[in-house]
């Protein structure tokens, strides 16, 4: 009797195990997915890259996922949720009355600006956004969501509607400016609109 408990024992840790790992797995496959769509978009987005960084085999996939729209979304959910947090976190760290200055500033640096991997999935995926499947564009508009929320609730007004429509105005500012400022080749220029946009998004504010 006690050589079979001890039997069962040692299945279900085994089991435990395997399932620890391929959980470890997992998070680690969406970690490098969630970066490597904001570096290289959704169409440069391969399995077999995506695999290979994670430092697991491109034949394992499937037992993670049932299709490379199944990543994208779970990455796309995850590198949302990212941006959301650290906005957050920058709202609650900022001194009373200044959290959404402090957002705006975050969002328009140059640190934002040139870490794309690791900023806002949406100023990184927007124009590629409309042509993905529906569980792509749903994890992203939950998130959207989600960011428009946590700026109309740092609004003086908060609690009245125009509240949330500035805080559309302001979020759609913050991306466009970003995807625009990541475009051109003029460094000088890139600075500048950043700058503009910092300086006028202030009446937001009041």
């Amino acid at each position: 009797m006690m050589t079979i408990m001890k039997t069962k024992s040692s299945r279900s840790s085994s089991n435990s195990t395997t399932q620890s790992r391929k959980e470890a797995s997992h998070e680690r496959i969406v970690e490098v997915a969630s970066r490597a769509i904001r570096r290289s978009g959704y169409d440069g987005t391969g399995v077999a890259d995506i695999m290979k960084e994670a430092g697991l085999t491109h034949g394992g996939f499937y037992a993670h996922f049932p299709s490379r729209d199944a990543l994208l979304a779970e990455a796309g959910d995850r590198a949302g949720a990212e941006s959301v947090a650290i906005a957050a976190q920058i709202a609650a760290a900022a001194p009373p009355g200044e959290a959404l200055q402090h957002i705006i500033q975050a969002y328009l640096s140059e640190e934002h600006m040139q870490l794309i991997e690791t900023g806002c999935p949406v100023s990184a995926l927007g124009s590629e956004m409309p042509r993905q499947a529906p569980e792509v564009r749903r994890a992203a508009t939950v998130h959207i969501k989600e960011m428009i929320d946590l700026i109309a609730r740092q609004m003086p007004d908060w609690g009245q509607s125009v509240a949330h429509e500035r805080a559309m105005l302001l979020l759609c500012s913050l991306i466009g400016t970003t995807i625009v400022s990541r475009a051109v080749d003029d460094p000088k220029l890139s600075a500048a609109l950043r700058q503009a946009a910092l300086k006028h998004l202030a009446v937001l504010e009041k």
